[in-house]
């Protein structure tokens, strides 16, 4: 079927026509124009930002203040919708998803049909938690370090499946982990039923940074001796180093790697991506109809295996399109600011950060201060104050910083580009002052 009889069924489908959109069109070629920052300048970096001056933010990984280039590609696309929907949704509906991922792609490795795109970590990690294709007596072994989503999407899919579910600790004290420790730990609690094992990056609980590549190798030595059928898949929590870190996602060795491009990245808020091997992809279904090729598939215009795997598993329906669509313009701002130069920036700013901590009486840090073993996140606890009351107190004194989620909970500073030497100093001094 020809692309343009595909967008006359569709369009009938759902109730629109083709228009004339030369001025759409010519709007939305405006999205090439975003201003270029330098390599690692980071002060001009801060003036692409709306973020109030009135506080030092040390939580933006939280929820990400939009950049002026993804700003502008947001308004852009929305004035556009405004103006016509039903034209400039079908003028780009479909190919755009394709210009995402390669975006995407580009920045994180591997290839544009391996990327399927979401709406945040949570979405992607129940996608594809929930697509697993698991049997009755397979067993799914995630960490006690997960967050509360990796948890219930794994318990959902377990309740749905008859698969039972284990959580094993990786370190017995955050600040002293070891790669040795983290590979023994989780070697030892992998059994002859383990199908599937998940793990966090960067656990938001403690700042620890798990070492991917050497769980993947000892995860690989154990493949090498079963059949493919038993062939342990492994999943990745990756929001809180993705961002952050210089690697391609493409040569950690994980099957999937699942992360939201609303924090680190400063994407788009409600944006997010599924990175997945062919073989994570080959063992997993989709949960939610596609919006993509696959609907030609459904026409008779295709087969489907020819659609990109990708495409098949980014959820269809109507989204907030305006968003989504101006994501390239993250990943391009991170690549215009240099990857390795990213990474080495916020490294330098948590280590002055934890420095300083542990040079401070009444401070236990929880987060390993070697850069190998962590990232972004710097947890600790200050003279026996509720963390709350730490972050309570911090923004009264014109710091917003975080308390940890968990059950068990700790303060939380987290440097970012936006955040410069001085204000380090600032809030480690109020700290001191509480």
């Amino acid at each position: 079927m020809k692309r343009r009889d595909f967008l006359t069924q569709t369009s009938l489908l759902l109730g629109s026509s083709l228009l004339p959109v030369s001025t759409l069109l010519q709007a939305s070629s405006e999205l090439s124009a975003a201003p270029t920052i330098k390599t690692a300048d980071w002060p001009a970096l801060r003036q692409q930002f709306a973020l109030t001056h009135d506080y030092i933010h040390l939580a933006t990984f939280l929820l990400a203040s939009h950049p002026k280039p993804v700003a502008d590609a947001i308004a852009r696309h929305r004035r556009a919708f405004d103006a016509n929907p039903a034209d400039y949704w079908h003028e780009h509906f479909m190919t755009i998803d394709q210009q995402i991922a390669q975006a995407a792609a580009d920045y994180m490795g591997g290839e544009a049909w391996q990327i399927a795109l979401t709406d945040s970590t949570t979405m992607g990690s129940a996608l594809v938690y929930s697509g697993l294709k698991l049997r009755p007596a397979d067993e799914i072994l995630q960490t006690v370090h997960d967050h509360y989503s990796t948890d219930l999407s794994l318990q959902l899919r377990a309740d749905r499946t008859g698969a039972k579910v284990r959580q094993v600790s990786l370190y017995d004290n955050p600040a002293l982990v070891s790669v040795d420790e983290v590979v023994t730990k989780l070697k030892a609690a992998i059994t002859a039923k383990t199908k599937v094992v998940v793990v966090t990056w960067v656990h938001s609980s403690t700042g620890v940074k798990l070492p991917l590549r050497a769980i993947a190798d000892m995860l690989g030595e154990l493949n090498q001796r079963r059949s493919e059928p038993d062939q342990i898949i492994f999943c990745v929590d990756g929001v809180h180093g993705f961002g952050i870190e210089n690697v391609d996602v493409s040569t950690l060795g994980c099957d999937f790697f699942i992360a939201g491009t609303h924090k680190w990245i400063f994407g788009p808020r409600g944006t997010g991506v599924i990175w997945g091997s062919q073989r994570g992809w080959d063992n997993c279904h989709a949960v939610i109809p596609s919006f993509s090729r696959s609907y030609d598939v459904w026409l008779g215009g295709s087969t489907q295996d020819q659609v990109p795997i990708g495409e098949h598993m980014t959820p269809g329906g109507f989204h907030s399109f305006e968003h989504r669509w101006a994501l390239p313009e993250a990943f391009k701002l991170h690549l215009q600011l240099g990857k390795a130069q990213v990474q080495a920036r916020i490294h330098q700013l948590n280590s002055q950060t934890k420095q300083g901590l542990a040079n401070m009486a009444g401070v236990k840090l929880y987060t390993p201060m070697a850069a190998e073993l962590s990232s972004g996140l710097v947890c600790f606890d200050y003279k026996q104050m509720p963390p709350d009351d730490v972050v309570k107190a911090m923004h009264k004194k014109g710091i917003i910083m975080s308390a940890t989620p968990y059950r068990q909970s700790y303060a939380r500073f987290a440097p970012s580009l936006i955040n410069n030497e001085q204000e380090i100093e600032r809030a480690l001094a109020a700290l001191q002052a509480l």
